[in-house]
């Protein structure tokens, strides 16, 4: 059970050429690639903001001295 093949492609094209006339095809393909361009950019910024977000906390990490050294000490040999 595959998605779309050659035939499939074929048949949405003669449709969607019936649909909107050969004149108007070319216009509505460039809208399309223009809304995929801009939620591709979209979904990337939204990305780069959650890496950076995460980043950031990382960063944040408190080490203070004095918190450490009392949980760090050893038992004798």
């Amino acid at each position: 059970m595959g998605g779309i093949g050659a035939t499939g492609i074929i048949l949405l094209v003669l449709v969607a050429l019936l649909l909107f006339g050969p004149n108007k095809l070319p216009e509505l393909g460039r809208a399309f690639g223009r809304t995929l361009r801009e939620f591709k950019a979209g979904a990337k910024d939204l990305m780069d903001d959650n890496d950076q977000k995460a980043k950031d906390n990382n960063q944040r990490v408190d080490v203070s001295p004095s918190n450490n050294e009392s949980n760090n000490k050893r038992l004798p040999d």
